[in-house]
């Protein structure tokens, strides 16, 4: 008997397939990601490498009910946050690189509970880096053009395109170019597979591959891709669902990111949880801004 669940019938082409109940689900577990992290964040002091980052994370995760994964979790110290000279998926995963004082990190994590599925990047400093300081200020404005852009029903590649007019404005790289497919998104879906839970291949679970197998075919039927890139395949209106989208900028040796699931209805969208650390960080920052007229 095979041990991959029956096909299920895909919803009808730009219907929203999820409840207000399934978004609940997936808000409780993209912040159970983020605590997670932060734990990790908090954890995190000097000759710390990347691996046993990565490792916490991943046990922080289990302890918390986390059974499977989307992807295994990721840990970048230093310039490999920039991605700088990657070449190969191999080097994404984690090194002994060991963190120093003044290192900018990104953890990164995709924890699956009862078929919910969230994706994150918290990205921090250990000590004053004014770089990290500058570049994260700026990420806002990525957060706020894909918004807008999404809600305008503009296709994906011309997204994609304007996030690229940004960074250049910003005097950034963009090092999501860099990931596998080029990709600045995905979409995520209830894993629905029965395969085994926790068992990974190149980093990403069987249950996910499964999942993601069918819907990359369901998907190309309807002249649509899951993957949010910069080609053909992504010149099409944002598609109604859960995406995850992890904008990646870099100057020089520090690289900054967050990701987070933006939800995409047939005539809205909107970010899935506004109470995040980057979006607390930003909040923060504006309140306690002066005036120009007060200096």
């Amino acid at each position: 008997m095979s041990s991959i669940a029956p096909v299920q019938a895909a919803p009808a082409r730009g219907t929203f397939p999820y409840t207000d109940a399934d978004l609940e689900r997936f808000r409780e577990l993209q912040q159970l990601a983020y605590e997670c992290a932060g734990r990790v964040a908090d954890w995190l002091e000097p000759g710390v490498t990347e691996r046993q980052a990565a490792t916490r994370l991943r046990r922080e995760l289990v302890r918390s009910g986390v059974s499977d994964f989307f992807h295994v979790p990721f840990a970048w110290f230093g310039d490999r946050t920039a991605f700088r000279n990657f070449r190969t998926p191999l080097q994404f995963f984690p090194t002994n690189r060991p963190l120093a004082e003044g290192m900018p990190y990104v953890l990164d994590c995709a924890p699956v509970r009862d078929g919910y599925t969230a994706d994150i990047g918290f990205a921090g400093k250990l000590g004053e880096n004014p770089l990290w300081d500058r570049i994260s200020q700026d990420l806002r404005e990525y957060r706020e053009l894909i918004l807008r852009e999404v809600r305008e029903r503009r296709a994906l590649s011309e997204i994609y395109a304007s996030v690229d007019t940004l960074i250049a404005r910003h005097g950034f790289d963009n090092r999501h170019r860099v990931y596998p497919g080029r990709v600045i998104g995905h979409q995520v879906t209830k894993v629905t597979s029965r395969g085994p839970a926790g068992v990974t291949v190149f980093g990403f679970g069987v249950r996910t591959l499964q999942t993601l197998g069918r819907e990359l075919i369901g998907e190309r039927r309807h002249g649509r891709s899951p993957l949010w890139a910069d080609g053909r395949a992504s010149r099409h209106a944002p598609t109604p669902g859960l995406w995850a989208v992890e904008p990646h900028v870099a100057l020089r040796d520090v690289g900054l990111k967050f990701e987070e699931l933006l939800v995409v209805t047939e005539d809205d969208a909107f970010w899935l949880d506004d109470n995040l650390p980057h979006v607390r960080r930003w909040t923060h920052s504006s309140e306690n801004e002066v005036p120009a007229d007060e200096h």
